[in-house]
């Protein structure tokens, strides 16, 4: 049975070490983007995570097959023979639109149900359709579906996204994969994960350049094949550890991850007190001081500040001198968890994209609730600086990110449980 609730009792200082998992943001797409090979893939290093099923019974349901061995998935897509993916399983994860572009290369068509997952306002697809139309693909939505088709096929073209986003650019270059000619994307999302993603793909024959930087390049109607690929480091899984010892104190250290992909949030850490070490493969940070208020953080696309660590880095600050001011410019309802901090004694005010957090003496536990992935991990975090019991409920939402959250935590000494 699944557990309901996460219990923390404040007050203790981490210590020790945990490995990093691999990038949620990353397997889901590469999960995906196995669609394009026709064959089996192997990918290694994929977290245990909720969302990682939803994602892989997508694939079962299009007439994949996906087997698990630890934390290596075998996705083998030679026997996908349809283009519908099911309302049932797509609402309950936004990544799952990332089958668009592979189905419309694969078969020139697709019916995906419009994406659900966390509530974090409006997170329009937009500029999904807008990429993969310069395509040539034809949409029409129809009863909270997607419907697409290509009446004079796929075809290279040049493709200028008005915002840099991480969906809509993978769409566009899963899309060109399937495209006769070259089609170059401009305005590109830079993370990591883009990356990757790119990295998988030539692995299976394709030929993209240029992922890491505003432009990318698809050479499309290449012979794709499956392929063995390792997942990158979770970056925001990492910077959720360091924020927890930020907020609780300690001397932590993280392994396989990559500190040059989280440099906005190492920074701001260092500015707030703390102490963080940098190697190949580890993060080490401690905090033995009270932290003290840095400057505005601001959301941005990559390289700057994630969205996706803005809660969690909020949580870690509520205690510091003096006040920090935090602007949201990604999505417009990522403050869904102020109320939550709020009943355990955070001083924060919001006001649309800004919310302005002045530090307190003390935090004290509370029942709160978890409403977005992101969200519930700021709980906990703040959860592990309070005096006394937080009860997260919601937890649903962290288990679709976090592997082993709290068992990961109790290994570097908070006192953490997960109850019915």
């Amino acid at each position: 049975m699944a557990k309901e609730k996460i219990v923390v009792e404040g007050g203790t200082p981490l210590a020790g070490e945990v490995h990093i998992s691999g990038a949620k943001n990353s397997a889901l797409k590469l999960i995906a983007a196995a669609l394009l090979g026709q064959g089996e893939s192997a990918i290694h290093n994929v977290p245990l995570i909720s969302d990682i099923v939803v994602m892989s019974k997508v694939i079962e349901t299009l007439g994949g097959s996906v087997r698990r061995d630890g934390h290596t998935l075998h996705v083998d897509t030679a026997g996908v023979d349809t283009w519908e993916t099911p309302y049932e399983l797509v609402s309950k994860m936004r990544a799952s639109i990332s089958v668009l572009g592979p189905l419309v290369a694969r078969f020139g068509k697709a019916r995906v149900a419009m994406p659900g997952g966390c509530n974090l306002g409006a997170r329009k697809i937009d500029m999904h359709m807008v990429g993969m139309e310069a395509l040539g693909v034809h949409f029409h939505t129809d009863h909270g579906y997607i419907e697409a088709s290509t009446p004079n096929g796929l075809h290279g073209a040049y493709v200028a996204l008005d915002f840099p986003s991480v969906g809509a650019t993978e769409n566009a270059i899963l899309a060109a994969c399937g495209a006769e000619g070259v089609t170059v994307i401009t305005n590109a999302a830079r993370e990591p994960e883009i990356a990757d993603l790119q990295d998988f793909l030539c692995a299976c024959g394709a030929e993209v350049r240029g992922a890491g930087g505003s432009v990318i390049t698809v050479e499309g109607r290449r012979p794709l094949h499956g392929c063995v690929h390792r997942v990158i480091p979770d970056r925001i899984v990492t910077a959720t550890y360091l924020c927890a010892a930020a907020a609780a104190g300690g001397d932590i250290t993280l392994r396989n991850t990559e500190h040059r992909q989280l440099a906005a949030v190492t920074t701001a850490l260092r500015q707030a007190g703390c102490r963080v070490d940098c190697g190949a493969d580890y993060i080490r940070l401690t905090r033995t001081e009270p932290l003290r208020a840095v400057p505005p953080v601001q959301t941005t696309p990559y390289p700057g500040f994630p969205t996706d660590c803005q809660a969690i880095f909020m949580a870690a600050l509520l205690q510091s001198r003096g006040t920090t001011v935090f602007v949201e410019n990604i999505f417009q309802s990522r403050y869904r968890h102020v109320p939550e901090l709020i009943r355990m004694g955070a001083d924060i005010r919001t006001e649309g994209r800004v919310a302005v957090v002045c530090g307190v003496e003390r935090l004290h536990g509370a029942e709160v609730v978890a409403t977005d992935l992101r969200g519930g991990a700021a709980l906990v975090t703040a959860g592990l600086a309070a005096e006394g019991i937080t009860t997260v409920q919601g937890v649903g939402h962290i288990h679709r990110g976090y592997e082993e959250l709290p068992a990961h935590l109790r290994a570097l000494g908070a006192h953490i449980t997960e109850e019915n």
